[in-house]
Parts: C-alpha cells; structure tokens; sequence
C-alpha cells in the first residue's frame, strides 16, 4: 500500500460548490491549493457528473473558473483522521497519504435525512437525491414508476431531473402545509433568481400530481418494494411503485469540524464573519455553517477562500451578498421544518440502524445515544451513525456525542499503515 504525502498552503476538503469557490479565491492569490474529495470528479452532489458537460450557466463558469488557476486536484481521497494540527490523513484509490497545510477550509457538504418507517429497508427504496445520483451515473428510469416523498425543493428537483430520462413520476408527497408553501413562495419575490427556478421547475413537472400534508407510512413489496401507503390528512390510500425516493430535508455533514474540534452552534458549525471555525486557521464554508442552498454555498465558499489566502478586503465585499442569501436560507428552515407527527412512523418492529438490524422498541429502552450504542451497537455499522443519527435526534432527541478517528470506514491495512508513520 503506497504512501503520498502533499503539502498545501490552503487545503480545502470538499470538492462541491462551496470547496471549489473556495480553491479557486485562495488559488487567485498565488497560494499553493489542493481540494481532496471522495468523488474523482469536482461539483458534489448538486453538480455530479457535469465537469465536461455543466447543464446551467453557473456550473460552466465555476467548472471555467477552476480550469482558470493552478489548483491540485485529489480525487478518490477521503479524510479519515490527522496526524496533527496541521496534517490530516486520507485514503486514497491506490493506498493512503498524508494532507499537510497552513490553513484548512472544510467544505462537506450536506447528507439527506432519512426517517424510518415500516418497509424503509426494502430494494429501490433510497434517498431522493441518492436515486438522482445514480440516474446521473448511468441507472435507467424510463418507464419506471416512482413516488418521491419529504420535504423541501429537493424533492421538485429531483423530480424534474427524473422526468427528463422518461421516469413515470406518480405522486410528489410534500409534508409541509400549502400554507407553509405559500409563505416561503412570497419570500422568494426578493430572490428573482430563485423565484425563475421554482416557476420552472413547476413548468418542468406540468401534470404531475402534487400533494401537500402528504407523507408515506409504510413501503411494502417482496424483493423490492411494489408500493407504498401515503397519508394526507385522515386519509391514507396505497399506490404502485417501482421507486420509492425519500429526503427530509439536509442534515450537514459535520463530523470532520467536530473531529478537528470546531465548536457548533446548534447543529452547525460555528464560524465568524470571515468563516473562520473556532479551531486555529480552519475555516468552513458551505452547508455545514448552515442549509441554504447553492448560492450561499459559492458566496461563502468565496469568503472562506479569499480570507484563508489574507485577502480580506474581497472577502468583505462579499458580505452583503451573504446577508441577504442567509435571509432566505431561514425562510427554507422554517418552511421546511418537520411536523411532530412524523415522529410516530416507525413502529415498535421498525429497524432504525439499518447497519446492525436495531429495532425501535430496543432503543426506545435507553435514555441517550451513548447507552444505546453500547448496549444495541446502533451507529457502529459502516455508515458510522449517518443515516440513524440523524433520525433518533428528531425521534427521541438524541445526539451524538463524540467523534473518534477513524471518521469514515476505511481498510484495517490503511489505519496499520498510517499508525506505524505517526509512531
């Protein structure tokens, strides 16, 4: 297992939106910057698979952007643990390295949030934007049925992106009120640019029916899932699927700040108005800070990157453009929050950790997340807590309480390997 080892003045973790407005501020500078990534591709999540072809304007000019400075790319490369304060250590495709630099910028983007339900475990029943993500990889949908079912403009995206490869979208399930709905459409009157992309996406999906006070209670199929049972209101009714796509709005991916010990506020990282963290010369930009979309990402991916690289002064005239996109990121938290109710989907026989087959009623037993780790193993399988952490913090408001190397899984002749360099 080879061994790399790279050294940056401004490494930037994170090669979405938010980590490649970052590089590209710092690497204007004349800095030496590196974004490592787990993806091989930069865009993330929201832009995957676009690098030779970018579907929208802003895509081509940040792709244009990077394309324009010196900026070392680490695809494959994911960050597990650190040696010190200023060396982290990655896993790479052909073996593992070590990630030196001066100052840090954590750009992690942002996970769906998953709440269990009788049949959530069942095949084709997945993440909306993680169905969208494997449309873009090359999974055909044509012709396939699918519900898509949360909260939040998610679901409309992923929706529209689904139609156009010829998928049969049969209902678009929406848990918040048409008065929630009708609240957050007035705000977007301040944001033309917002307000143009949900008239288009409600162009794109003519036809498609869409309900509101809506959410599914149970998936049900043999070897996969067949259909699902939705509820609005006091009525239920069951309808055939061959997909069901599911996304409670973002939960930030803020393990790594928390590893690296960045303070949070709230479930955020806490950062300043130069979006540095707590932690000396780390900086954190992107939906980790706070959910509010795209815009803000690149806004403060650019102020992270500018203040890492000591250009404060392009840094600050940012700042109105941040104010203002933050604005509407509260307007999309309060629009979008989780009714109550949804807490009583999963039943007593419901798996909640979907890693280590742990029911509902056997969580149910314990008083915090620690007492239920140890005693049911919840959130010690391969997703480490992502996906049903998450869950049991709306369920039974717990919280994780601590992060210990390594953050991702990764394999046992990585950690031998890197354990031997660090004695």
């Amino acid at each position: 297992m080879s061994n790399n080892c790279y050294s940056f003045d401004v490494l930037v973790v994170g090669g979405g939106p938010a980590g490649m407005a970052a590089a590209v501020s710092a690497a204007e500078s004349g800095l030496r910057v590196g974004v490592a990534d787990d993806n091989l591709s930069l865009g993330g999540q929201i832009w995957r698979g676009e690098e030779s072809s970018p579907s929208t304007p802003l895509a081509k000019l940040w792709y244009t952007r990077c394309e324009a400075v010196q900026v070392d790319r680490l695809g494959g490369c994911r960050v597990f643990g650190s040696i010190d304060e200023k060396t982290l250590l990655a896993e790479t495709i052909d073996g593992w390295a070590e990630l030196k630099f001066d100052k840090l910028i954590l750009a992690t983007g942002a996970r769906e949030r998953f709440l269990p339900f009788p049949g959530w475990t069942l095949p084709n029943v997945m993440g909306a934007g993680g169905l969208q993500a494997l449309v873009k990889s090359g999974v055909s949908v044509a012709g396939r049925k699918v519900v898509i079912a949360g909260t939040g403009p998610l679901l409309l995206a992923v929706a529209a992106h689904l139609k156009r490869f010829d998928a049969d979208i049969r209902l678009i399930a929406e848990q918040a009120s048409w008065s929630k709905l009708l609240e957050f459409g007035l705000c977007l009157i301040s944001q033309p640019s917002k307000l143009k992309q949900a008239i288009d996406l409600r162009a794109d999906l003519r036809g498609v029916r869409f309900v509101t006070n809506c959410w599914p209670i149970a998936a049900e199929g043999g070897n996969k899932v067949e259909s699902v049972t939705m509820r609005a209101g006091p009525k239920t009714w069951s309808i055939g699927c061959d997909y069901l796509a599911c996304g409670f709005h973002l939960v930030p991916n803020v393990e790594l700040a928390i590893f690296l010990g960045c303070a949070l506020s709230g479930d955020f990282v806490q950062v300043d108005h130069l979006q540095r963290t707590s932690a000396t010369d780390i900086f954190c930009a992107g939906e980790p800070t706070g959910i509010g979309g795209l815009e803000l990402s690149l806004v403060e991916g650019q102020i992270a990157g500018y203040a890492a690289a000591g250009a404060s002064q392009r840094a600050t005239q940012l700042f109105p453009e941040r104010d203002a996109l933050r604005g509407f990121a509260g307007h999309l938290n309060r629009a979008f929050g989780l009714r109550p109710g949804l807490r009583s989907l999963a039943t007593p026989e419901t798996l909640v950790c979907r890693c280590e087959d742990v029911e509902f009623a056997r969580l149910r037993e314990h008083k915090s997340w620690r007492s239920a780790k140890l005693h049911t193993r919840c959130g010690m399988g391969p997703c480490q807590g992502r996906i049903c952490g998450p869950a049991l913090e709306f369920l039974l408001g717990w919280k994780v309480e601590s992060i210990r190397p390594p953050v991702f899984p990764v394999q046992v002749e990585t950690l031998a390997a890197s354990q031997q360099v660090q004695q």
